[in-house]
C-alpha cells in the first residue's frame, strides 16, 4: 500500500484543487454568469462526451491496463506496439461514432425536442468526444507507467481552470455565447498535448508500427478480454449517466442543469475514489500476475476504510451547507438538497465497498464484471424512465440509489464467495455511528449571521470534531500516517 498511499496523497491534492475550482464553476460562475439552458447544455455535453468517448475506445483502455505488464516484461521499450495497435482501434471507433451520428442525427434531434439548444449544437459533440477519447487512451498508458499524478492534474484540475477562463471571457463579453460553447467543446485539446509530451519524455511510450510477438501471442485473449471489459465499462458509464439523458429528453435543459448540479455535489465524494483507483489498478493487476493474494485482500480491506471515512466526511460537509447553497442560487435550484441527500447515500454505498470493481476487472473472473454491469443496465434504464416520469428529477436520484445498492451488493457477495475476502470490521460501524453523532451535533447549531458565516462555521466545527475523532479511533494506519505527515509538514513550514 506504500506506493498507493504516496501517490494517492499527491493525486488527491490536485483532485481537491480541481474539485474546488469545479465547485466554483458549477456552483457560482455557471448559475450566475450563464443562462440556465447554457448551463444545462455544458453538463449534457460532458455526459454525452464521456459515453461516446468510452464507446469509441472499443475496449482498448482495459486492455492497456491488463496487458501492459506483459509488454514490459517481454519486449524492449522501443518494440512495444501496444500504443500503435490500441491507437488505431480508437481511431476506428471514433469513425464509427461519426458515421452513426450522421445517420441518426435527425432521429436524435426529434428526441431532443425539449432541448433545442442541444440539437442546434449537436455537431460540437464530435470534437469533444475525439479529444476526450485521445486523453483516455493516453491516460491509460500514463497509469501503466505510474504517471497518475500528472494525468489526474490534467483531467481534474487543468480542464476546470480552462473552463473558468472561458466562463470569465464570456462574462466580460470577450467572446460570444456561441464562441463560449465552441471553446468548451475543445477544452481537452491542451491536456491531450501536454500528456502526450509527458509520456514521450519517459522514453517508454513509442509508436512502433511493427506487430510484436506479444501482440501476436495474446491477440485472441486481448480481444476477448477487451470486448467483455469494454462492454462492462460502457454499460457502467451508460447506466450512471442515463439519469441525465432521461432528464434531458423528458424535462429539458433547465431541469438538467438543476439535476446535474445536485449530481455534481454528490460526485465530490468520488474525489478519493478516483485517486485510489488510479494507483490501485496497476498494483492489483501486478498482484494477480504474481499471485500475491494477500496484497489484494489487504488493499481491498484498507480501501473500504479509507473511502468510507472520506465519503462520510465530504457528504457531511455538503449536507450541512447545501441549504445555504440552495438559498444563494434561488428558487430554481430548490430541488438540489433532496437530490444531494439521495445520491450522496448512493455514493457512500459505492465508496464503502472499496476497490471491488478493480479486483474483479483485473482477475481471471473479469467476465463477471461484464455480467454485473449488464445487471446494472437492466435495472437503471427502466427504473430511471419510470421514476423520472412519475417523480420528476428526484426520481433520477432514487433510481441511482436503488441500482447502486444492488450492483455493489452483488459484487461484494461474489468476492466473498469466490475468495472468502471479508473487508468489513467493527471499525466500519463505529465510523458510521461517530459520523452521524457529530453531524447532528453540528447541524443543531443555530443559524449564524448569514449564509457565508454559517457555512464557514459549520464546516470548521465539523472538521474540528470529525478529524480528531477518526484519528483517535485508529481505524486505519494509512490515514493516521498520512495525517501525521501532513501535520509535520505544516510544522516544518512554520
Amino acid at each position: 500500500m506504500g506506493i498507493i498511499q504516496k501517490q494517492a496523497l499527491k493525486s488527491s491534492v490536485f483532485l481537491l484543487i480541481g474539485f474546488a475550482i469545479g465547485g466554483i464553476n458549477i456552483l457560482f460562475l455557471f448559475p450566475k454568469l450563464t443562462s440556465l439552458d447554457v448551463n444545462g447544455l455544458t453538463r449534457a455535453f460532458l455526459d454525452v462526451g464521456v459515453v461516446l468517448s468510452m464507446l469509441a475506445t472499443l475496449g482498448t483502455v482495459p486492455v492497456i491496463y491488463k496487458f501492459s505488464p506483459f509488454y514490459k516484461l517481454h519486449l524492449k521499450k522501443q518494440d512495444n506496439d501496444l500504443p500503435f495497435v490500441t491507437g488505431i482501434i480508437c481511431f476506428i471507433g471514433f469513425i464509427i461514432i461519426c458515421i452513426a451520428g450522421f445517420i441518426l442525427k435527425d432521429f436524435i434531434s426529434r428526441k431532443l425536442g425539449r432541448a433545442p439548444l442541444f440539437a442546434q449544437n449537436f455537431n460540437l459533440v464530435y470534437p469533444l468526444t475525439f479529444f476526450m477519447l485521445i486523453f483516455a487512451w493516453l491516460e491509460a498508458f500514463a497509469w501503466s507507467l505510474k504517471k497518475t499524478v500528472e494525468s489526474n492534474f490534467l483531467r481534474e484540475t487543468l480542464v476546470r481552470i480552462l473552463t473558468t477562463v472561458i466562463i470569465l471571457f464570456s462574462w466580460y463579453k470577450i467572446i460570444s455565447t456561441q464562441q463560449f460553447i465552441n471553446l468548451f467543446c475543445f477544452l481537452y485539446l491542451i491536456p491531450v498535448l501536454i500528456l502526450y509530451f509527458i509520456l514521450k519524455r519517459t522514453n517508454e511510450f513509442h509508436i512502433n508500427f511493427k506487430i510484436s510477438k506479444v501482440t501476436a501471442r495474446f491477440k485472441n485473449k486481448m480481444f476477448i478480454y477487451g470486448l467483455f471489459v469494454f462492454g462492462a465499462t460502457f454499460l457502467n458509464v451508460a447506466s450512471r449517466t442515463v439519469d441525465s439523458f432521461v432528464v434531458l429528453g423528458l424535462k429539458g435543459l433547465e431541469a438538467t442543469a438543476v439535476f446535474l448540479l445536485g449530481s455534481y455535489l454528490a460526485s465530490l465524494m468520488d474525489l478519493p475514489m478516483r485517486s485510489i483507483n488510479a494507483i490501485a489498478t496497476p498494483v492489483i493487476a501486478e498482484s494477480w500476475q504474481q499471485k500475491n493474494y494477500a496484497n489484494i485482500s489487504s488493499i481491498y480491506q484498507k480501501s473500504t476504510i479509507t473511502l468510507l471515512v472520506a465519503a462520510l466526511f465530504i457528504f457531511s460537509i455538503v449536507m450541512l451547507n447545501v441549504n445555504n447553497l440552495s438559498f444563494f442560487l434561488g428558487n430554481s435550484y430548490a430541488a438540489v438538497p433532496a437530490i444531494v441527500l439521495i445520491m450522496g447515500i448512493a455514493k457512500i454505498i459505492d465508496l464503502g465497498t472499496g476497490v471491488n470493481g478493480q479486483i474483479i476487472a483485473t482477475s481471471s473472473d473479469w467476465k463477471f464484471n461484464f455480467y454485473t454491469n449488464v445487471l446494472l443496465t437492466i435495472i437503471a434504464f427502466p427504473l430511471n424512465f419510470i421514476l423520472i416520469t412519475k417523480l420528476g428529477i428526484i426520481g433520477g436520484a432514487y433510481a441511482t440509489l436503488v441500482s447502486t445498492f444492488i450492483y455493489n451488493l452483488v459484487r461484494y457477495l461474489f468476492i466473498f464467495k469466490k475468495y472468502r475476502w471479508q473487508p468489513y470490521k467493527f471499525a466500519h460501524l463505529m465510523i458510521l455511528l461517530v459520523t452521524i453523532i457529530i453531524f447532528y451535533l453540528v447541524h443543531a447549531i443555530p443559524f449564524v449571521l448569514n449564509i457565508y458565516a454559517d457555512t464557514i462555521c459549520r464546516t470548521f466545527m465539523f472538521c474540528a470534531l470529525y478529524v480528531p475523532a477518526i484519528l483517535s479511533m485508529n481505524v486505519s494506519d494509512e490515514l493516521n500516517i498520512t495525517a501525521s505527515k501532513l501535520f509535520k509538514s505544516v510544522r516544518l513550514r512554520k
